[in-house]
């Protein structure tokens, strides 16, 4: 076993005296030693029920006779950290939590890992931690939070931010916001819509890295916890059969969750997670392979933001299990999971509860997937929108540039009625070395939204979406304007062209006059310090290598 480096042999009395001190007995010490590697904590709603299911996955443990060993990493909530500057802290917090968790397992030498983790940069971040250790290694994702209700219909968090909008519009009462915000969030898991917390828990389970059902089952479902016990078991099997991620984390598994992420209308900051943890294996996913899923791929699950729909809907009517069967001639069916056998072994076995919300590939709710790949003169490198949240009048849009260079300047224009229709509001430099740390918008498309302009204004930016954000949203255009990309050369009233269909992204100004704006532009001083200023560093020394 692994853990022999620190617990096998008369030169390692030291290191057994010491993990004595914790309390272990000498039988505990000779079993494998798993890492129940918890995100817990008691601030982020995803987060403040895992106590009791890295609880559930300690008893599996020792039942299948390992030796549970927990410890914590940190984990922020988006939704808290929206809108200020704490949200510049949510993607490099991806890269810390990886890095924390190979730390401590690289130096206590664990057999194997349960990752426990919920929200949008703590999933990933511990994927890309079992990616890059490469031990036996098995997830349990959080769970969804239930909808709250309000005036009879179902809402989540997403629903108050937009809110925010139509207060500061006279369209609701501040008696009815309050409302709203008293019922959104009715209690613990990640948000209830398909947001990124909850696009990456369907992704991990269709990659293989945890139990079939696990992804949908809810933080309060009883079915969570039994889900957690049997992970628990099986962890220390995974050990004793040696089956690693990298015998779980193919590219043919890759390609199947880019299908699912289409199939569902989920998150577009999947473009930056999921090639970040096949990085780690050496497995190159490149932005233009999420544009021929996405066109390859129907929409099958219409879920909020952009659909009626639940998190809790999709759980009723099958899951992940059921959606992977009716995605099953689209799939790589050799791929294997936690489980131990092919997908094709398994699908058969998987119950599609109700077709009216996971639909057949017969009948569809689009025709192409989620995500849809921009680019053009504005976009050289590439742009991301979730289509599916986009309505079908806007698909087209064309309009004079409002620029904005931070999200509070732009903030403040749409709540001060600045914005007109057939805007397109520019928000720059809050890319990954502009922002630095490439913050999520959804304050402003939230704003927008709730004032009822999601048919009419657009916004484009180098940073970010919320997985919550609906409407004509385009984010990641690449180069970043801190790079010198044209989006730091657009010009309020320049005119600016979105052509979805065509996957078109262009800054209708004439290349001389480009050229001469570009040889004025001065790159701006960043002025940062901590951990940001070390993320920029090192995010624009990657660049400089690649």
């Amino acid at each position: 076993m692994r853990s022999d480096n620190i617990k096998k042999g008369v030169e390692k009395s030291p290191h057994r005296a010491l993990l004595k001190a914790t309390g272990l007995t000498d039988s505990e010490i000779a079993k494998p030693l798993i890492a129940v590697v918890n995100s817990w904590n008691e601030i982020v709603p995803g987060h403040v029920h895992l106590k009791t299911i890295g609880e559930k996955v300690k008893e599996g443990v020792r039942s299948a006779g390992g030796t549970p060993i927990e410890f914590n990493t940190i984990g922020i909530c988006d939704g808290i950290a929206m809108g200020h500057i704490g949200m510049k802290m949510s993607l490099p917090s991806r890269d810390l939590i990886a890095d924390s968790v190979e730390l401590m397992v690289q130096a206590h030498q664990f057999d194997g890992m349960v990752l426990i983790s919920s929200c949008d940069k703590i999933v990933p971040g511990h994927l890309i931690a079992a990616a890059r250790l490469n031990i036996p290694s098995i997830v349990v994702t959080g769970g969804p939070m239930m909808p709250g209700f309000f005036k009879g219909n179902p809402v989540d968090v997403i629903s108050v931010f937009e809110a925010v909008g139509a207060y500061q519009n006279n369209l609701i009462s501040l008696d009815e916001l309050k409302e709203l915000e008293d019922s959104a969030c009715p209690g613990p898991g990640s948000c209830a819509g398909c947001f990124t917390a909850n696009t990456m828990a369907c992704l991990t389970e269709t990659l293989g890295l945890s139990l079939p059902g696990c992804g949908t089952a809810h933080a309060i479902q009883a079915k969570k916890l039994r889900i957690a016990y049997e992970s628990g078991v099986r962890a220390v099997n995974l050990v004793r059969e040696n089956l690693k991620p990298s015998d779980i984390l193919t590219r043919e598994a890759f390609e199947n969750a880019i299908r699912v992420d289409m199939a569902i209308g989920g998150s577009t900051n999947t473009t930056i997670h999921l090639p970040a943890i096949a990085e780690e294996l050496n497995i190159k996913i490149e932005i233009d392979e999420f544009d021929y899923f996405g066109r390859t791929t129907p929409h099958l699950v219409n879920l909020r933001p952009g659909g009626p729909y639940t998190m809790w809907d999709m759980e009723k009517a099958g899951g992940v299990p059921a959606l992977l069967k009716q995605l099953k001639s689209l799939l790589n069916l050799n791929t294997i999971g936690v489980t131990g056998k092919k997908l094709k072994d398994i699908i058969d076995d998987f119950k599609i509860i109700d077709e009216n919300i996971i639909r057949p590939l017969r009948n569809p709710y689009h025709r192409e997937g989620g995500i849809a790949v921009l680019k053009g003169s504005l976009a050289p490198q590439g742009a991301v929108v979730k289509q599916t949240a986009v309505s079908s009048e806007s698909m087209v849009h064309i309009g004079p540039a409002k620029v904005f260079n931070s999200e509070e300047e732009a903030t403040e224009a749409i709540c001060g009625g600045e914005i007109k229709p057939k805007d397109v509001v520019v928000i720059r430099y809050e890319g990954v070395i502009g922002g630095p740390g490439m913050r999520e918008m959804l304050s402003p498309t939230a704003n927008l939204m709730g004032r009822g302009m999601d048919k009419e204004v657009s916004l484009i930016t180098d940073g970010r979406f919320s997985g919550g954000t609906r409407g004509l949203c385009i984010g990641h255009v690449s180069p970043e304007a801190a790079l010198g990309g044209p989006i730091s050369l657009v010009e309020n009233g320049d005119l600016i062209k979105i052509d979805i269909p065509n996957r078109r992204l262009d800054l209708l100004v004439e290349e001389g006059e480009l050229m001469n704006r570009k040889s004025k532009w001065v790159k701006p001083k960043i002025q940062v310090k901590g951990y940001l200023k070390k993320y920029a560093e090192q995010y624009y020394e990657k660049l400089l290598k690649n």
